[in-house]
């Protein structure tokens, strides 16, 4: 996997250890289940960022939330908040999302653990989006050119689906399920045509507004 700041930055502030322990999992495991976990949540928050209201809503919501300082523990996750912003941005597909996204794992211990990380990852991600608008180290600029709150989402994807031009492709695209289809297809419009995971996702969502 080619080297990428954003993702390296978002997933140093995951507590995996606090999270193997939690769900008696070794950290290899737990790791990969939460790479497994966020492409749909970080997709979800694409999708929404993909127009100018959705973008402006999801960067209000994002305000709401500071940033993370230092090490980040288990016990400051407020999962409650985590479940209402899955449900934002997912909709009444987030079973189905992450069903499917534990299906695609092909491992059942994974598949098991996607559902119940994915409110555990969601403030993660909106902490570390607020950092990132906030942060005046030329990191927001640097987005700007690519779409601003969009563009770090794109990267973040593009990091964990090993395709960044992929990624600009789909987003170009503008459509819903051209865009998840791209982002989380893995293998571009031949995989998304043969129902991938980003085909999948995008028709679970393509009908969400």
């Amino acid at each position: 996997m080619a080297q990428n700041t954003d993702l390296d930055s978002l997933l140093q502030n995951i507590p995996l250890g606090e999270l193997a322990a939690k769900f008696g999992v070794d950290e290899d495991t737990i790791g990969a289940a939460v790479q497994q976990a966020l492409p749909g949540l970080i997709g979800g928050m694409a999708v929404n960022a993909s127009d100018a209201d959705g973008a402006s809503k999801l960067e209000s919501a994002v305000q709401k939330h500071q940033p993370a300082s230092g090490a980040v523990s288990l016990d400051n996750i407020d999962t409650a908040d985590g479940e209402k912003i899955v449900k934002h941005v997912l909709g009444d597909k987030k079973d189905q999302v992450a069903q499917a996204l534990g299906e695609q794992a092909g491992n059942n211990a994974i598949a098991t653990l996607v559902p119940q990380l994915l409110p555990m990852l969601a403030p993660l991600v909106m902490q570390f989006l607020a950092g990132k608008m906030g942060g005046g180290q030329g990191t927001v600029a640097a987005s700007n050119d690519q779409g601003g709150l969009g563009g770090v989402l794109g990267n973040l994807l593009g990091g964990l689906v090993g395709g960044g031009k992929q990624t600009q492709q789909a987003s170009a695209g503008g459509g819903l399920g051209d865009l998840l289809g791209g982002l989380l297809g893995g293998g571009g419009q031949q995989q998304s045509a043969g129902g991938g995971l980003g085909d999948l996702l995008g028709g679970l969502l393509g009908g969400k507004k």
